[in-house]
């Protein structure tokens, strides 16, 4: 009978997770296979019609890699809208978060919809919108600085200048998704204990940092993770906004992979940019879960 059972329940996963694992297989296990093997390769437009053409290099593609300043270029300027960016979004939305769940702010749900709507809006209307804002002549942010007898700024054509307005336009439209979760995460907090520490006489901020930060650690874990995760595959702002400009200060990792692989069709080069990526993903994500938990203890 046990032996039926064990087959019965077999049956089962392979019934129900066979046509799930099988589209992974396909669709992602495969091909990242496929792009692994290609880092080690020629694989260039030639190879598209024959891949006798591809020659194996071994690891020609990452020392080159390793040797082109134009790269290191990117991983900077990847690891500045990391480091800039992630936090600025995190911290953005949970003050958002906290005014929307506070029981005096009126109309909330109407907020929340408002401040979600960056995300969901495509971003070729959002970079549209933010050119004009960022017009060197007619933009509103220097229209706005005028009245402070500031000089007009070329915010996307300024080396020192165009990063910094990618990392404000990206904040204002990815924060809408972590509120959400953040609103979630404070839902969550018993109001009893925010009761008790305003009988102790605890202040507004002494609450914020022993009762909502602490209880809110399993959300910012998260929120912290998928925000690096997703600003480290930084791409869609500078291809639409800059093309990687003003002398390649806006060059992200991804938009330089996409670069030598779709413009100049060096796919094996391309493939090993991918997964010098993938490692830098994989070691930030493995660092993060080791600080929360050393954290905890």
């Amino acid at each position: 009978m046990s032996r039926i059972r064990t087959r019965s329940r077999w049956s089962s996963v392979v019934i129900f997770l066979g046509p799930a694992l099988g589209a992974i297989g396909i669709f992602f296990v495969l091909p990242v296979l496929a792009a692994f093997i290609m880092s080690f390769t020629d694989f260039d437009i030639y190879s598209l019609g024959n891949w006798e053409y591809a020659r194996f290099v071994g690891l020609a593609n990452y020392s080159k890699l390793l040797d082109n300043p134009v790269f290191w270029q990117a991983l900077k300027n990847t690891f500045y809208f990391v480091l800039i960016g992630g936090p600025l979004s995190i911290a953005v939305s949970l003050m958002a978060a906290m005014m929307l769940n506070s029981p005096l702010t009126r109309l909330r749900s109407t907020f929340r919809v408002v401040y979600f709507l960056p995300v969901v809006t495509t971003l070729v209307a959002v970079a549209v919108i933010w050119r004009y804002i960022y017009h060197p002549k007619f933009g509103l942010l220097n229209y706005f600085l005028s009245f402070f007898d500031v000089s007009p700024v070329d915010w996307l054509g300024d080396p020192v200048w165009a990063m910094p307005a990618l990392i404000l336009m990206a904040v204002w439209k990815n924060f809408g998704y972590n509120m959400i979760i953040f609103i979630a995460g404070l839902q969550n907090i018993p109001r009893d204990l925010y009761e008790s520490a305003m009988i102790e006489g605890a202040s507004p901020w002494q609450q914020f940092r022993y009762i909502t930060l602490p209880m809110l650690a399993p959300t910012t874990v998260f929120i912290t993770l998928m925000t690096i995760i997703g600003y480290f595959q930084f791409f869609a702002e500078p291809y639409v906004m800059t093309q990687g400009g003003p002398l390649n200060q806006t060059l992200s990792i991804v938009l330089y992979m996409y670069q030598e692989g779709f413009r100049w069709w060096n796919m094996g080069f391309s493939a090993a940019v991918a997964f010098v990526l993938f490692l830098i993903i994989f070691l930030a994500t493995a660092l993060q879960m080791r600080l929360q938990k050393e954290s905890t203890h």
